[in-house]
């Protein structure tokens, strides 16, 4: 019998990583959609051989990625409980949110009457105002930006108010603020899930997005798993895009990351600091704002391989009273005409040296699950939401 404790559990979430389109997709126009099952084909094959081990290739069918016989974690899929298919969404839920009503989207671009409350509080006209992809947008609205001043509005089919400004034209701490001003705004019918700023820098011709992107979520609308860890004493460290997700709600350290390597390398140095106790969760943002938004299958699969690379240098550091998750929060197919979020199952990988190995998980009906299985392997009081997956899945 081990009779270790668990004393850390590590989330990393893959940004877009889905394994298949859910029942309902059609209702998203996402029929067909399975990020790594459509790459894998596109691109001849996948070579992912710690994911492999793990037991990736059991979940799906994925090219290049073999199942295992006997998978060194537990694995399955989560299904999406909560209408929607964007970041906000996906990461309440597998903290045990679960929204009722998805959050509003503006196919047609903001009402006139929203964006005029804006200006007169930046005090400055904008552009855009439409749906558009955030590379496209800039290229085609960057240099009259520059020349008025004027910041670039626009959306997408996710719920999100997104303003774009050359960093030399509208420096970044006014950026932020009229950032602020939006999220200040938008309320009631239009509570978008989040407001981004997206700055840029270069010549018309040759714009690039910098790594200042910022997001600024609405406040979680109950209690969740990061406030329960939080609450019984444990550290709560986001690394990546979690603070701003959460909005720092329940999160006692947080952590920028510039790229998903760098995302990793500060996983890295959090498993191999054994002063602490408590729940890490790190989002990889690459592979969704980089490869699926683009529809760069090349590029995905090069950051796939590159995360695997990554996770050969975390496994040696957890120990026994570690516990290793998986998954992501939507899927971003990159082989689809389309550049929007897909709807989409999740993977789930979980382990450690006290996990079940091999352990089918099934198909989860909700991505709270992951939440409330943390809460219970931490000990911590249970949420309202998921079932927890311990009983089946740890040691005794």
């Amino acid at each position: 019998m081990n009779e270790a404790k668990i004393r850390r559990v590590f989330c990393i979430v893959l940004d877009s990583v889905g394994v298949g389109e859910l029942p309902d997709a059609w209702k998203y126009g996402d029929e067909g959609s399975n990020t790594l099952g459509n790459i894998s084909r596109e691109v001849g094959g996948l070579r992912l051989p710690r994911m492999e081990r793990l037991g990736l290739g059991n979940i799906i069918d994925i090219q290049g990625v073999r199942p295992q016989k006997q998978p060194a974690a537990a694995y399955g899929k989560m299904a999406e409980k909560s209408p929607g298919k964007d970041t906000t969404t996906g990461h309440w839920e597998m903290a045990g949110l679960i929204l009722e009503q998805a959050f509003p989207t503006f196919p047609d671009g903001f009402p006139d009457e929203l964006i005029g409350a804006f200006e007169k509080e930046i005090g400055r006209k904008t552009l855009g105002n439409v749906v558009a992809s955030g590379t496209e947008i800039i290229k085609e609205m960057g240099e009259e930006h520059q020349k008025t001043g004027f910041p670039i509005v626009y959306t997408s089919a996710d719920s999100v108010f997104q303003i774009a400004a050359h960093e030399e034209t509208i420096p970044l701490d006014d950026l932020y603020r009229y950032c602020k001003i939006a999220r200040e705004l938008l309320k009631g019918p239009y509570a978008v899930g989040r407001v981004i700023a997206r700055p840029f820098v270069g010549k018309p011709g040759s714009y690039q997005r910098t790594t200042h992107r910022h997001d600024f979520s609405l406040q979680p609308t109950g209690p969740m798993l990061l406030d329960r860890v939080k609450e019984a004493g444990l550290e709560v460290i986001g690394i990546g895009k979690i603070n701003d997700i959460y909005v720092g709600r329940g999160l006692t350290r947080t952590t920028p990351a510039e790229s998903n390597h760098d995302g990793m390398r500060k996983v890295i140095e959090m498993a191999a600091d054994r002063s602490w106790s408590g729940f890490l969760m790190a989002n990889l943002v690459d592979f969704d704002s980089l490869w699926g938004h683009r529809n760069d299958s090349r590029g995905y699969t090069s950051g796939l391989e590159e995360f695997d690379r990554d996770l050969e240098a975390l496994e040696p550091l957890l120990t026994p009273e570690d516990i290793l998750m998986l998954t992501a929060d939507h899927g971003c197919d990159p082989t689809t005409s389309s550049t929007d979020h897909s709807r989409e199952y999740v993977p789930l990988l979980i382990a450690g040296e006290r996990v079940k190995k091999g352990t089918p998980l099934g198909v989860r009906e909700t991505f709270a699950d992951l939440g409330a299985t943390v809460a219970d392997i931490l000990n911590v009081p249970p949420l309202t939401a998921g079932t927890s997956l311990k009983q089946l899945i740890i040691e005794d």
